[in-house]
């Protein structure tokens, strides 16, 4: 997968695609990921990408003309293929589900418009951008933070970047459960004991208590996704 983030601040992504998971990705050829600077394409020697709001109004807007032309280079003057799809990030966009990074994984390109200042000029997200996502109902100062959330959930699904695949199959919101709880050694620390049952050796009396647990610590933290699973 091709991944392309239009940024203001390309530095901000440096120690999250230089470590861990995102560098293995990369290094293993599952993923090519790649900051392109807003600003290179700006008018002017300062630089400059926003201006002030028409109509009035606090703060300032990212103009059209950088990210037209940013977007314009990256496609080489052509229309983008039906394989690739264009994302903003912005707190207006349709909140993110695990769900959608599953349908993102299965794209060749995706490019992340990050959202700054008081938004990006309408124009600018009605020629070229497919969806508006956000991460949560609260506001952020930029779009880069929310950016690198979706990239992490959506890499982490491309085959063989995870090392057991294992992984994402048992994890929270498979199957619209948050994830049963998780131990490791030793056993017993300070008089905390890891359950019986999965120490027992009986896998599927370990399936069920995994099962039984997810159940519970839905129901408790999230009784919402249960309601959904029922319908």
């Amino acid at each position: 997968m091709k991944i392309d983030i239009l940024t203001l601040f390309p530095e901000a992504f440096g120690s999250f695609l230089s470590h861990s998971m995102m560098k293995r990705a990369q290094t293993a050829g599952h993923a090519e990921i790649r900051t392109v600077d807003i600003r290179d394409y700006a008018h002017d020697k300062h630089r400059t990408c926003d201006d002030r709001p028409f109509g009035g109004g606090a703060g300032m807007v990212l103009k059209p003309e950088p990210i037209f032309e940013a977007l314009e280079a990256l496609f080489g003057g052509k229309k983008p293929s039906k394989k690739t799809r264009i994302i903003c990030l912005t707190p207006q966009g349709k909140p993110f589900k695990q769900t959608q990074a599953k349908k993102l994984a299965k794209y060749e390109h995706l490019v992340f418009l990050c959202g700054h200042y008081e938004g990006i000029d309408e124009r600018a997200i009605e020629s070229w951008v497919d969806e508006e996502v956000s991460i949560g109902d609260y506001i952020l100062t930029q779009g880069e933070l929310p950016a690198m959330v979706l990239i992490d959930s959506v890499v982490r699904l491309l085959p063989g970047v995870l090392g057991n695949a294992l992984s994402k199959t048992f994890e929270s919101f498979t199957g619209n459960l948050l994830e049963y709880p998780q131990y490791t050694r030793p056993a017993e620390y300070r008089g905390l004991k890891v359950p019986e049952v999965l120490l027992s050796g009986d896998h599927q009396k370990i399936a069920d208590w995994r099962q039984s647990q997810a159940l519970r610590r839905t129901a408790k933290r999230r009784p919402d996704l249960l309601r959904k699973k029922r319908k």
